[in-house]
């Protein structure tokens, strides 16, 4: 049956079928939609920035690799903290320390590889990189939940935060690649440092759209972290397949286009993938779902894990082209899904953690990737690292159908009634 509400905060009648248009007319966004993506943009840059330079200066993909892992592991390790501290104390108040610390860390990682420093000292540069990455992602995500407040516009905003999250991953390692083959190996690296500070910079001087967490607030009442969610576990599995892709595929990529003496493809096929993902991204936004969010989640899964396993058998461009575009083309829609279960299965003051979490997840499981992918490479054949997206999405599927039943939204404050004229509130789990 055809509707309409309206949401208060965007102060814009919302239709049964809300779209990109509504969305973006909603007050006060643009405010901190524009410097939140200038923010995010080096987030897209800095596994490959790393792979590309420290592979140049020792010659290795598993070292490469090895470092551009402890980078991801750090950040997903550190970015559920980041986003409690900036559920209670504001946004603000996290990002102006830690962009300014996340580029001195990337300036000093750049300098270390290229003054040929030990192995030990490239961790001990790479795990502050990491740490310190700014969670803008989950940031906006969370503004916008303070915008629309349960508004049906809230999945619309997620499949919009995954298309810009996925428009920054198609230039993000073209821009990437260009600089460290084209300029220097280093380029990329510290471009990544100053597009850090300056986007992190600017989106932290919006305070009017962070949520707000004065004294008596939300944020300080609700204590119980996101991770305490059952449903939230069983994303966080889902998101560390998802990173198994993008940590698999940015290495055996590079790998591919480096054995057919074609290093500048990489950053080509990397955005053929990213742009399949953002075009279904923009598809999945515009479409007025009538499949349960469960139900959706899991079957984009299986056929991103059937899409996957045929990437190990590309042994062209063209052909791995198109696989690429098909696997990018299933991931928009589970990561969609799975951020829009956020909104019901966790409470208001603990969203931002718990984006962070499924941030997190992605990162460690791009940091597995990556070191594992880098590894195959290394020491079996050409493309074996593709093996790593293909095994990763088969066990999260499996986990997924398994644990289904945990990301059914509790059912809370539902009243029943008790006779005439007289109703007690029963909570129903």
């Amino acid at each position: 049956m055809a509707s309409t509400v309206t949401s208060e905060s965007a102060g814009t009648p919302v239709s049964s079928r809300p779209g990109y248009g509504q969305l973006l007319r909603t007050r006060g966004v643009w405010a901190f939609l524009l410097p939140g993506f200038a923010a995010r943009q080096p987030f897209a840059m800095l596994t490959i920035s790393i792979v590309l330079l420290v592979q140049h200066t020792t010659g290795s993909y598993g070292t490469a690799g090895a470092v551009a892992a402890a980078t991801g592991v750090s950040m997903a390790l550190f970015a559920p903290f980041t986003g409690r501290l900036a559920d209670r104390h504001g946004q603000r108040a996290v990002l102006l320390p830690g962009v300014v610390v996340h580029s001195l860390a990337g300036l000093s990682l750049t300098a270390l590889a290229l003054t040929d420093a030990p192995l030990w000292a490239l961790f001990a540069a790479a795990v502050p990189t990491g740490a310190s990455v700014p969670q803008v992602g989950s940031m906006v995500r969370a503004r916008w939940g303070v915008k629309l407040q349960g508004s049906p516009l809230m999945t619309t905003a997620a499949a919009f935060e995954s298309v810009t999250d996925e428009l920054t991953f198609v230039f993000g390692p073209l821009l990437a690649t260009a600089l460290c083959t084209a300029v220097d190996p280093a380029a990329g690296l510290l471009t990544e440092a100053a597009l850090t500070l300056v986007g992190g910079l600017l989106f932290a001087a919006q305070r009017g759209s962070q949520p707000s967490v004065g004294a008596g607030g939300h944020a300080r009442v609700k204590h119980a972290s996101a991770l305490s969610v059952p449903g939230v576990r069983v994303l966080i599995v889902a998101f560390l397949g998802i990173g198994a892709v993008f940590g698999g595929m940015q290495v055996s990529l590079a790998a591919f286009s480096e054995s057919i003496g074609e290093p500048g493809l990489n950053g080509v096929l990397y955005g053929t993938f990213a742009a399949g993902n953002m075009l279904s991204g923009i598809v999945c936004g515009a479409i007025a779902w009538k499949v349960a969010p469960r139900r959706r989640l899991v079957i984009g899964y299986a056929a991103l894990a059937l899409a996957a396993s045929g990437l190990w058998a590309a042994q062209s461009v063209v052909v791995l082209a198109g696989v690429g575009l098909l696997v990018g083309m299933c991931i928009a829609p589970t990561l969609i899904t799975g951020y829009t279960l956020v909104d019901g299965l966790v409470p208001a003051g603990a969203r931002t953690e718990a984006f962070t979490w499924l941030t997190g997840a992605v990162a460690l499981g791009q940091a597995a990737a990556v070191t594992i992918a880098g590894q195959l490479e290394d020491r079996l054949w050409d493309g074996a690292g593709f093996l790593v997206p293909m095994g990763g999405t088969l066990l999260a599927l499996a986990t997924l159908v398994a644990l289904r039943s945990r990301l059914v939204p509790p059912v809370v404050n539902r009243t029943v009634a008790r006779g005439v004229g007289h109703r007690v509130p029963v909570t129903v789990d």
